[in-house]
C-alpha cells in the first residue's frame, strides 16, 4: 500500500461490489495482541466472546495467540467455535425449549470441546438434568447472576446459595462457577463506570466467601463485557469475556477512550444517486447496517466525515452534503459502524484486507441460528 494512504484504502475496490463488510487481519492481530497485555499475557484469563466476529478465522486467531476458552449466545456459535477445535465453550445462555436439545446433541457430536451454559432456576436445571441423565452426560453450569442489568439471572446473596446448592445435588449436572454480565455499565467517565462495577460485583465475591465457608470448591467467575473490562482485567479473580475488542466500532471507540484498541472492520457504501444538489443517496440500507441506534450514530463515514444521515430505508441511505460538494455516483465510502457486532451479522461474508488488496473470505459462519444441529 502506498504511504500516503490512509490504513483503509483498498487499491482494488473496483473489484468488490456493495455494500460490503471488510476486515483487516494485520488490526485484528493487533487487538488481540493489546487483550493480552490488559491481563499480562494470562491467557487463562480470557473468555473472549465470539457474537462480534461469528467467524473461524477469528477463533483460529484467538487460539493461535494462546486463547483456550470462549464464550458465546447461540448454539450455532458454540457449534462454530467446536468446529474449529476450540477446547473450552460457554453458552451464555440458559438453554429452554428445543434449544435444550439441541445443547444436548452438540456435547455429543463435538466430545473434544467441553461445553457449560448459564442456568438461573432450579425447574430449568432439573430439567437439563433429566436430558442429560437420558444421554447418558453431565452438563456443566455456571449459575447466572444478575448484577444490576436486569435481563436474566438471580441476585447474589441466599436464595442465589440455596440455588447453586440445589443444583449441586442434581445427578447429571456440575456447577464450576458463576457468570456476571455487567453490560448497562456504559458510564463515559472511567473512573464512575469503575465504582459501579465493583460495587456491582460485590455481592458476587461475598457468595463466592460463603460458599467457600460452606466447603464448596471455589467458583470460577466469568464476568464483564467490553466497558468494564480493564475493570475485571485488574482483579486476577475474574475471568474476562469482552467480545467487540476484536473489531472495535465507533460506538465503543468514542465511549471508552481508555482502551487503545484499533479499529479493524468496515463497511464499504457507494454513492448510486444524486437526488438533489446537496444530497447523496448511497448503498446503504437498513439491511446493511445495524439500525437500531438513531440514524446519526450508525455509521460513520471515514473518508467523508461531513456528510450527515437523513433518511434511511432498507436499501438506501440519504445523506446531505454541501452545495458544490463534488461527490460523483460510484464514489466509494469505507463506513465504521457505531454497532458492529449486529452489522456483522447481516453479511454471509467478510472480505479480508492485507496491504490493500483483497486477501481472501471470512465466511460469517454463525450469522444463522444453526449451523448443523
Amino acid at each position: 500500500m502506498n504511504d500516503t494512504q490512509s490504513w483503509y484504502t483498498i487499491e482494488d475496490i473496483d473489484h468488490i461490489d456493495s455494500p460490503a463488510l471488510v476486515v483487516y487481519p494485520k488490526r485484528v492481530s493487533e487487538n488481540i495482541h493489546t487483550l493480552k497485555k490488559m491481563v499480562n499475557g494470562d491467557t487463562s484469563r480470557l473468555r473472549p466472546h465470539v457474537k462480534t466476529h461469528k467467524t473461524q478465522e477469528a477463533a483460529a486467531m484467538l487460539m493461535d495467540a494462546g486463547i483456550r476458552q470462549f464464550k458465546c449466545a447461540t448454539i450455532a456459535e458454540a457449534e462454530l467455535l467446536a468446529m474449529s477445535n476450540a477446547p473450552d465453550v460457554l453458552l451464555a445462555y440458559q438453554p429452554v425449549g428445543p434449544k435444550a436439545h439441541r445443547y444436548l446433541e452438540l456435547i455429543k457430536k463435538y466430545p473434544n470441546t467441553a461445553f457449560s451454559c448459564l442456568v438461573d432456576h432450579t425447574a430449568n436445571a432439573e430439567r437439563l438434568s433429566t436430558i442429560a441423565s437420558d444421554n447418558d452426560l453431565k452438563i456443566q453450569v455456571y449459575i447466572d447472576i444478575n448484577v444490576g442489568m436486569g435481563r436474566t439471572g438471580i441476585p447474589a446473596g441466599d436464595k442465589a446459595v440455596q440455588l447453586y446448592q440445589g443444583i449441586q445435588l442434581l445427578d447429571n449436572i456440575e456447577v464450576l462457577g458463576l457468570h456476571a454480565y455487567d453490560g448497562h455499565l456504559r458510564d463515559p467517565d472511567v473512573s464512575q463506570r469503575r465504582q459501579r462495577c465493583l460495587l456491582g460485583i460485590a455481592p458476587v465475591w461475598a457468595m463466592v466467601s460463603e460458599l467457600e465457608r460452606q466447603g464448596y470448591p471455589t467458583p470460577v467467575v466469568v464476568a464483564g463485557g467490553s466497558p468494564t473490562f480493564p475493570i475485571h482485567a485488574a482483579d486476577t479473580r475474574v475471568v474476562c469475556s469482552p467480545g467487540t475488542f476484536i473489531f472495535w466500532d465507533k460506538g465503543y471507540g468514542d465511549g471508552l477512550p481508555e482502551q487503545h484498541f484499533v479499529h479493524a472492520a468496515l463497511v464499504l457504501t457507494r454513492v448510486i444517486s444524486l437526488p438533489t444538489p446537496t444530497t447523496l443517496c448511497l448503498d446503504l440500507g437498513h439491511k446493511a447496517i445495524a439500525a437500531e441506534n438513531p440514524i446519526d450514530r450508525r455509521i460513520h463515514l471515514l473518508n467523508a466525515p461531513g456528510l450527515k444521515p437523513i433518511s434511511q430505508s432498507e436499501e438506501h441511505l440519504v445523506v446531505e452534503a454541501h452545495e458544490g460538494h463534488g461527490w460523483k455516483i460510484g464514489d466509494v465510502f469505507y463506513g465504521l459502524p457505531y454497532h458492529i457486532c449486529p452489522t456483522v451479522a447481516l453479511y454471509e461474508r467478510a472480505i479480508a484486507i492485507a496491504e490493500g488488496q483483497q486477501s481472501g473470505v471470512w465466511p460469517i459462519k454463525a450469522r444463522d441460528r444453526q449451523v448443523i444441529v
